[in-house]
């Protein structure tokens, strides 16, 4: 699968949409997602624990009240995460789950929460220790061909944990997200990004603004100076960043305001190679090598 899958500047992420009461309304949200689609923004990115449900229920029931709608955008969403953080006292073990009897529960689900009849990427959103490769690949491809999910991935996966899933598999694992920005560096570094590449995976990066302190210190100078030189926004400039990586990774934003998504597209599609380890420098506080 080539890096350009996803054919959007970045995609949008849904794991604060139920923190928004006006998103509470369908047609309101209806609104929201045709104005993100006119943008060229037709990518959501949900999860089972997102809301503990509730982002994918508000995101169908918008999707229900403007028939065609979901046929215009396309839905990641990921599943293996039980109990998350569960309250004090209640004798609920956070755990992962990549049992076929869970993803199976969890893609229905997820299907019944959206409204939609395909889940575009599938991905294990952390790697379960206790995973029978065998057992759970042969569900990932049963979801496949049942063409209940479009294709699987992973998500916050070593090399070797996603190899051995793939091992059991007939179909190709897709989408892979890690967590990568101008901060953290760290893939770039220690092979993983590079793995994910050679597999032919599309990756996906989240937190991609490191929560915002990538405008901070040097790296927050060095951002508003180029951006100030190429009238643009500092934060375009910290996607193209990621843009300009092999493969070319396509960020995961999690805002949901208009305001700061026309920000973010607000630049350029990738960086000049000087600009992008001015970026680098600036983040690890040396030149490279």
């Amino acid at each position: 699968m080539p890096a350009h899958t996803f054919d959007a500047p970045f995609v949008l992420g849904m794991m604060r949409l139920h923190e928004a009461p006006e998103m509470h309304q369908a047609n309101h949200l209806a609104d929201w997602i045709e104005a993100r689609i006119e943008q060229g923004l037709h990518w959501f990115d949900h999860a089972d624990i997102y809301g503990s449900g509730a982002c994918e229920t508000l995101f169908g029931q918008a999707l229900r009240t403007r028939p065609g709608l979901a046929k215009r955008l396309k839905v990641v969403t990921k599943a293996s995460i039980a109990n998350d953080n569960p309250a004090h006292g209640s004798g609920k073990i956070k755990h992962y789950n990549a049992s076929p009897a869970y993803l199976n529960k969890a893609i229905d689900a997820a299907l019944g929460r959206l409204g939609i009849e395909r889940i575009e990427h599938f991905l294990i959103h952390r790697p379960d220790l206790l995973m029978n490769a065998e057992a759970t690949g042969r569900a990932l491809d049963d979801a496949i061909d049942a063409g209940k999910i479009g294709a699987a991935g992973i998500s916050n996966h070593l090399p070797s944990q996603w190899r051995r899933l793939q091992n059991a598999m007939h179909h190709s694992l897709r989408a892979n997200q890690i967590e990568l920005s101008i901060s953290h560096n760290a893939p770039l570094f220690d092979g993983s990004f590079d793995d994910l590449c050679a597999d032919g995976h599309s990756p996906m990066a989240w937190s991609p603004l490191a929560g915002g302190t990538l405008m901070q210190g040097d790296v927050g100078n060095v951002l508003n100076r180029v951006a100030q030189e190429q009238n643009c926004t500092p934060n375009a400039l910290a996607l193209a960043w990621l843009r300009s990586l092999p493969s070319r990774p396509v960020p995961v934003v999690g805002s949901v305001k208009p305001e700061r998504i026309a920000d973010m597209l607000n630049g350029p599609e990738t960086l000049s190679r000087e600009t992008w380890y001015e970026l680098l420098e600036a983040a690890r506080g040396h030149c490279v090598a």
